[in-house]
C-alpha cells in the first residue's frame, strides 16, 4: 500500500474510534474547555497524564470546525520529518480544505515543530501530549509567543459527579449520595476507565507511563531504579524527602540521577513536588520537599492502602485540586516541627493557610493543628485560615483568628478555592 493510502487509513480508523466513543459513551464537558479559544495566532497545546482525556477534549473542540484528527501513536504513522508533508496530502485527499488540525502525540516525530510553525499562519492547530517537557524546548525555539498551553487533569470531583450524572446540592437528601461518590473518588481515583475496568486499567496505565513516557523517551540506563523510585514516591505521597536520602535508599552513585529521574516522573505528570516555604530562598532550596501523586487510584493500587491512611489520601486530593486551580503552593514547618500542609502564595504575599485534619473530634489533634496555624499566621502575616475536614463544617475563633472548617466534599465542589 502506498504511504499516502496508509496514512489515510490510519486517520479514518482513529477518527472513527473517537466518533464511536462520542456516540456510545456519556462524555463529560471538561471544565478546562471554558477558557479555550482557538485561533491561527497561536497553537493550543494540551498536555497531561496519559488517559486523562486530552484526545476527547481536542475532539470536542473540533465539533464546530472543518477538522481532522491525526494520532501519531498509531504505528502506521511512524514517519520522519521529510514525510510529514504527506500527512497534509492525505488530509486534503480525505477532507478537502480544513481549518483545524489536531495532532495527537506529534512529539514522536523529530522536527515536528518546524512543520507546525509552517502551518500555523493559515490553520488552527491543537497539539496534545503526555509529557510536560515534550514541547517545552521545541516550542520555545520555533513557536515562542505563538502557543498557549493548558494542563488537563483526571476528573475533578465536580466532573466526576457530572460523569455519574449526579448534580450535588447542599440539601440533606443529597448528602449521603455525595459522600458515597466522594468515597469512590478517594478509593478508585479520577479516571473513568478505572471504574469500568478496575485496577487492571490503573496498573496498565502506570506501566505505559513508565515505559513509554519515561524509559523509552529518555533511553534510561537504570530502569529498575526508576521503577523502585516511582513506587516509593507514590507510596509516600504527602511525606517529606530529600534527594540525598533517596540516593542512599536506592544506592545510586549520583544525586543528579535521582533528581533527573524524579523530573521525568514529574514531566509525565505522575507525581509533583511541593517545596517548604521560607522567606530565605537558599533555605527553601535546601529544605526537604513533599511529593504527591496525580491520582489516588494510583496510590491505592501501587502504593499504600487508602483505608490505612485516609488523612494522607485526602491531603493528596487537596494538593491535586490546588495544582489544578493553578495555585502557587508550599508547605510550612518550623524548627519545632509544627507544620501547615499548604500555604497559598500570590505575588509576594501569603494569602491563605490550609490544613487537612480528618479527625477534628480528637481534641489533642485539633489543638495541635490550630497551634501550628496560629504560629504560621503570625510568621507569615496571613489571617485567612482554612481547615479541610472529613465532615465538620463551622467557623471558630482562636487567639483572635477566625478559622473556617469545611468538609472535603463541600470544598471540592466549590471553585475557586474558598
Amino acid at each position: 500500500m502506498a504511504l499516502i493510502d496508509t496514512i489515510k487509513t490510519a486517520i479514518i480508523d482513529r477518527e472513527e474510534e473517537l466518533k464511536q466513543k462520542f456516540q456510545n459513551e456519556y462524555i463529560v464537558e471538561r471544565e478546562a474547555a471554558s477558557s479555550i479559544t482557538l485561533s491561527t495566532d497561536a497553537a493550543l497545546v494540551i498536555t497531561g497524564i496519559r488517559r486523562c482525556g486530552k484526545s476527547i477534549l481536542a475532539y470536542m473542540l473540533a465539533q464546530n470546525h472543518r477538522s481532522v484528527y491525526v494520532n501519531f501513536e498509531d504505528e502506521r504513522l511512524a514517519l520522519d520529518i521529510s514525510e510529514l508533508n504527506t500527512i497534509l496530502e492525505a488530509i486534503y485527499a480525505l477532507k478537502g480544505e480544513v481549518d483545524l488540525l489536531i495532532f495527537d502525540e506529534i512529539q514522536s516525530i523529530a522536527g515536528w515543530e518546524r512543520f507546525v510553525a509552517r502551518l500555523l499562519p493559515t490553520k488552527k492547530i491543537v497539539i496534545t501530549g503526555s509529557n510536560a517537557c515534550l514541547l517545552s524546548k521545541e516550542l520555545a525555539t520555533f513557536l515562542t509567543g505563538r502557543h498557549i498551553s493548558i494542563t488537563l487533569f483526571p476528573f475533578s470531583f465536580r466532573e466526576f459527579c457530572a460523569w455519574k450524572k449526579f448534580t450535588p446540592t447542599y440539601q440533606t437528601k443529597d448528602l449521603a449520595q455525595t459522600k458515597m461518590y466522594l468515597q469512590e473518588y478517594l478509593e478508585k481515583g479520577a479516571f473513568p476507565l478505572a471504574y469500568k475496568l478496575g485496577n487492571v486499567f490503573l496498573l496498565e496505565a502506570y506501566k505505559d507511563i513508565l515505559e513509554k513516557d519515561i524509559i523509552q523517551r529518555y533511553n534510561l540506563k537504570y530502569v529498575k531504579v526508576l521503577k523502585d523510585l516511582a513506587k516509593y514516591l507514590i507510596s509516600y505521597s504527602g511525606k517529606e524527602f530529600s534527594y540525598n536520602q533517596l540516593k542512599s535508599i536506592f544506592a545510586v552513585k549520583s544525586v543528579h540521577t535521582v533528581k533527573n529521574y524524579i523530573s521525568y516522573l514529574q514531566n509525565a505528570y505522575l507525581v509533583f513536588l511541593v517545596e517548604r516555604f521560607s522567606f530565605k530562598l537558599k533555605e527553601q532550596a535546601l529544605a526537604p520537599r513533599k511529593v504527591y501523586c496525580i491520582d489516588t487510584g494510583f496510590i491505592n493500587t501501587i502504593g499504600f492502602s487508602i483505608s490505612a491512611d485516609k488523612g494522607r489520601a485526602i491531603e493528596n486530593i487537596v494538593a491535586v485540586e490546588l495544582w489544578r486551580q493553578g495555585k502557587e503552593m508550599y508547605y510550612w514547618k518550623d524548627h519545632q516541627q509544627r507544620e501547615v500542609d499548604f500555604i497559598i502564595k500570590e505575588g509576594k504575599k501569603i494569602v491563605q493557610l490550609i490544613q487537612v485534619c480528618v479527625d477534628i473530634s480528637n481534641i489533642s489533634t485539633k489543638e495541635r493543628e490550630i497551634r501550628a496555624l496560629c504560629i504560621a499566621s503570625k510568621e507569615l502575616h496571613c489571617t485567612k485560615i482554612l481547615i479541610i475536614t472529613d465532615d465538620y463544617d463551622a467557623e471558630e475563633k482562636h487567639d483572635g483568628l477566625s478559622i473556617k472548617y469545611i468538609p472535603l466534599w463541600k470544598w471540592l465542589l466549590e471553585s475557586p478555592t474558598k
